[in-house]
């Protein structure tokens, strides 16, 4: 035997003796036991369920299974014998046998409808509060003249002969067997012979949705809303795929967000700096007063508390980083000018500690040191 296989018998728990109902029936068990959809991506379960149906292929068949009995595994060489890469590579070969399993799976079987995004842009204050926004999308519809089967109502599909109506057929490659899509049906395992005039065979219409979308509180640029059965159809009565509602925030005239934090820049005046005032700052809920200290610089930051954006998961809202920005007036009254005319001569006779400090660093910047020896001459 090949090394590395197990031998199909054993992978099956059944005798060499055993007919052909009790080799599909211990399938079935494995098949069920280690199905994708009962074990969450366990890869273990995942090689035990293709391995099983390995061996099925083979033990159905009574020519492979007579080679396999005589030779092994070596015997089956140049046989039409699959290999399975992934689960759905079982679904695609055994679509009928695992429609009378699980009533679904396998290529004409059902199958689940496709995905659809769809972008909503809000403001600001849209997504501090949460809202409601309602959305007309085009999305396909089981078309309701042929109730989504593609043929002329009183007709039926054919079973495609290309591939018995399993929808992938094999192909030889030399000692290789690759399975492929059946190219004469497109995967579906049946034939359209008298197309339906309605959705000319597509068993499809595009039609327009409007749907109500909840937004919460809190929700952000890149943020997804799922809506689940709102996306198209499935096909042979699957499900509907999903809506995701993919969010984008409009940047705001005063705030710039930071997460939950809101930051924005206040302007000041010197003489509101130097001796502090009652200035208005605004906030999403409106305007709200603050009592600046004396002393306030260009730059200085205030944290007011919880007036950011809400916690999408709840819990704390963010705050709101307040930059204050000292202005320079342009243009002066002359009165105006005469007053800090007044002010410049005060500093210079009471230079603050800060402007010292300044201008001692300045003055030793721009004049040399004087060597100990050039001092001792100078005496």
């Amino acid at each position: 035997m090949a090394s590395g296989k197990r031998d199909y018998y054993e992978v099956l728990g059944v005798a060499k003796e055993a007919d052909d109902d009790e080799i599909k029936k211990a399938y079935r068990k494995l098949a069920m036991q280690y199905h994708p959809d009962r074990n969450g991506g366990d890869a273990e379960a995942d090689e035990k369920f293709k391995e099983a149906a390995e061996a099925y292929e083979v033990l159905r068949d009574s020519e492979k299974r007579q080679r396999y009995d005589r030779y092994g595994h070596a015997g089956l060489q140049g046989m039409n014998v699959p290999h399975f890469n992934d689960a759905q590579s079982v679904f695609d070969l055994f679509g009928d046998l695992f429609g009378d399993l699980f009533g679904q799976r396998g290529r004409n079987g059902p199958h689940g409808g496709r995905d659809l995004e769809y972008t909503i842009e809000i403001d600001l204050l849209e997504a501090a509060r949460g809202t409601t926004k309602n959305i007309n999308i085009p999305r396909e519809e089981t078309c309701g003249d042929c109730s989504g089967s593609g043929a002329k109502r009183g007709t039926r599909p054919a079973k495609c002969k290309r591939c018995d109506g399993h929808g992938a057929v094999l192909m030889s490659q030399g000692f290789f067997r690759v399975q492929t899509t059946c190219r004469a049906c497109g995967g579906r395992g049946d034939i359209i012979t008298d197309a339906c005039p309605g959705c000319q065979g597509r068993g499809r219409v595009v039609q327009r949705r409007t749907i109500d979308v909840a937004i919460p509180a809190g929700i952000d640029t890149g943020n997804r809303i799922r809506l689940s059965g709102e996306g198209e159809p499935g096909d042979r009565g699957g499900p509907r795929g999903d809506l995701y509602c993919l969010i984008r925030v409009r940047e705001h005239t005063f705030f710039k967000r930071e997460g939950t934090t809101l930051v924005c820049q206040v302007p000041i005046t010197f003489s509101q700096a130097a001796i502090g005032a009652e200035i208005d700052i605004p906030t999403l809920e409106g305007r709200i007063t603050h009592e600046l200290k004396r002393g306030a610089q260009s730059g200085d930051v205030l944290r007011v508390p919880q007036k950011g954006m809400p916690n999408l998961r709840g819990g704390r809202g963010g705050d709101l980083l307040v930059q204050l920005i000292v202005e320079t007036p342009r243009q002066l009254t002359k009165r105006q000018e005469e007053l800090f005319r007044e002010l410049a001569e005060l500093e210079k006779k009471h230079v603050s500690p800060q402007r010292k400090s300044f201008l001692e660093k300045l003055k030793e910047f721009f004049t040399p040191e004087t060597p100990a020896e050039d001092a001792k001459e100078a005496k």
